[in-house]
């Protein structure tokens, strides 16, 4: 796979993320009072983070069907690069790293899952791709460590198709 195919997937997928990204943001006003400002152009993300509360979002697509999620430690963009740090050693303003689906959405510490990952609890892996490394962190165990867990209220406004 070349170059191009990763940037043609990276293009599908992020509507997707952004979409998702919304979703929350609604969440968090609905169920936190947490307005969440989320910054749009690379620049700004690169340089300061995804958003200015420090929330990190990943959306993980696959989690009602594995209970599983998808925590991140490396990536890396086309398969000739190395890998380097990335999302929960994502070097930016994040202390707080959500994930979830349409239906529920975990908040951890983002050093907490850091140390999760250096304690060699969980086994890392490379996903299909070959384009990120990372662990699978159970739901059981999700359940144990979170440090707030959001369901999505019923009749809650979604715009999108999720998997709830």
């Amino acid at each position: 796979m070349n170059a191009e195919y990763y940037k043609q997937l990276y293009q599908e997928r992020l509507p997707i993320g952004q979409e998702f990204q919304d979703h929350c943001a609604a969440l968090f006003l609905h169920e936190l009072h947490i307005p969440l400002v989320n910054f749009q152009s690379k620049d700004w993300q690169f340089k300061i983070g995804e958003n200015a509360q420090g929330f990190e979002i990943k959306y993980d697509q696959h989690f009602s069907n594995t209970k599983n999620f998808w925590i991140e430690v490396q990536q890396r963009v086309t398969l000739d690069q190395s890998y380097y740090d990335a999302g929960i050693y994502q070097k930016d303003n994040a202390w707080m790293y959500c994930i979830g689906d349409y239906s529920v959405l975990y908040l951890f510490g983002k050093r907490f899952l850091q140390l999760l990952h250096q304690s060699s609890r969980f086994e890392i892996i490379e996903n299909k791709l070959k384009t990120s490394k990372g662990f699978l962190l159970p739901q059981t165990d999700a359940d144990k460590y979170y440090t707030h867990k959001i369901e999505t209220p019923q009749g809650f406004v979604k715009l999108s198709g999720g998997n709830a």
